[in-house]
């Protein structure tokens, strides 16, 4: 082994500093719209600060964390970066939702090979964008430029998200019981779960992203990003009390319901009380995929279950209306029958 004989830089090694100090003044205008009053501190800083704000009595924390799965990959092959961002804080501030939490701020976390700053910039404009949709603070991040680690032109990525809520007003699903109401929000598309088979259907079928498909391209409608719900239901919580909330993530419908249901309660969906978007048919079709994987899989149009008392669920389905999201009542909770299944698709 000889050492080198000429003095070695950071550079050399194919990280370039100047890079990622440009990274951050792109995007700190995008951050600055995302800002909350209980931001003391600015983007860039070793560590930012953040009160909790006096409108909370006896606030819990409630924290999340979730990356974009291998969606990345169809963002690298369509060379489009402005919408992955949107799906990275959707993961994790629908999770911080669910027990009725308020998002305050987001970290992300962006690992890659060699920095590409157009690349970068679009994809925190993204989360930006994401976060503006959530009314949550993007407070700061990591950029980690690791040559030989990464591909050069692929990228990771992972967020943070914590919430608050007030400690008497946690949802948990305690108080769910047989007869109540299940509410079904509309999901933009495949969201963020289930790439894996997504991708083996377009390997296996040799389906092109550039295909026309329902008024746009395949790779289009694939890649349209994770709906963010946190103020429509926070506005909902408002009005009305919630028993339990589900995100429709990995292990679609019959695998997220449980979670937040009582051992001794099932939940039954009525699949014809919900419109499935194309992109399920499509992929059923071409990847000739059972129904009941289907379910266990994917949202299948699903993306937030709400359960309720009956008498809340027609008013709550007007004001998430109003709100941009349709809605629709696909099922009750019944009594559970010894080990048998907690989630249903009929």
């Amino acid at each position: 082994m000889t050492a080198s004989t000429n003095p070695l830089t950071y550079r050399d090694a194919g990280v370039d500093i100047d890079a990622g100090d440009e990274l951050v003044e792109r995007i700190k205008p995008f951050a600055k719209r995302t800002m909350r009053p209980e931001v003391l501190s600015t983007l860039g800083g070793f560590g930012a600060l953040v009160e909790v704000s006096k409108k909370y009595k006896n606030p819990v924390m409630v924290s999340g964390t979730d990356g974009v799965g291998t969606k990345l990959k169809l963002a690298f092959r369509m060379k489009k970066h402005d919408t992955i961002g949107i799906d990275l804080v959707a993961m994790s501030v629908n999770d911080v939702l669910v027990t009725g939490a308020e998002p305050i701020f987001f970290l992300d976390y962006f690992a890659c090979g060699k920095l590409r700053v157009d690349v970068a910039a679009d994809v925190v404009k993204g989360v930006a964008a994401g976060c503006e949709q959530a009314g949550c603070a993007l407070i700061g991040g990591e950029t980690a430029e690791m040559p030989g680690l990464y591909d050069p032109n692929e990228y990771d990525l992972a967020g943070f998200a914590l919430g608050l809520v007030e400690k008497d007003r946690i949802i948990d699903g305690s108080t769910i019981v047989p007869g109540d109401a299940v509410v079904g929000l509309a999901s933009s598309g495949v969201h963020s779960n289930g790439f894996s088979l997504v991708r083996k259907i377009l390997a296996v079928t040799e389906a092109s992203l550039e295909d026309a498909f329902d008024g746009r391209t395949l790779g289009e409608a694939l890649l349209e990003p994770t709906r963010i719900y946190v103020k429509p239901v926070l506005a909902l919580l408002d009005k009305m009390p919630l028993k339990g909330i589900a995100h429709i993530t990995g292990g679609g419908l019959v695998e997220n319901v449980p979670r937040v249901l009582p051992a001794n309660t099932a939940v039954r969906l009525e699949k014809a009380r919900w419109p499935r978007p194309a992109v399920f048919d499509w992929l059923q079709t071409q990847g000739n995929v059972p129904e009941a994987e289907m379910h266990r899989t994917f949202n299948c149009g699903i993306g937030m279950v709400l359960v309720m008392a009956r008498e809340h669920a027609a008013a709550a389905i007007t004001s998430l209306g109003i709100h941009g999201i349709p809605a629709w009542e696909v099922g009750a909770v019944v009594s559970r029958e010894g080990d048998a299944p907690q989630t249903v698709v009929v």
